[in-house]
C-alpha cells in the first residue's frame, strides 16, 4: 500500500519534468531581437545621414530627438 501510495506521489514530478519547447526562452529572446531593432532603427534614423542619404526625409513613425 505504502509503494502504491509513493508511485502515485512521484509520478507527476516524472511528467513535469518531461522535455518540452521552452517557449519562455524563445519568447523573451524576440521581444530582444524586436527591441533591438526598433531601437537601432530610432538611433540610425536619428544620427548623421550616411552618404547618399543627406536629403532623404525621416518617417512619420521616428520620433525626433534632440542633440542637447
Amino acid at each position: 500500500m505504502l509503494a502504491t501510495f509513493l508511485g502515485w506521489a512521484i509520478a507527476p514530478a516524472i511528467f513535469e519534468a518531461s522535455p518540452h519547447f521552452p517557449w519562455e526562452f524563445y519568447s523573451v529572446l524576440a521581444l530582444g531581437f524586436v527591441a533591438a531593432v526598433t531601437l537601432g532603427s530610432v538611433a540610425w534614423y536619428n544620427s548623421k545621414r550616411p552618404a547618399g542619404w543627406e536629403d532623404k526625409e525621416r518617417p512619420k513613425v521616428i520620433p525626433k530627438i534632440d542633440q542637447d
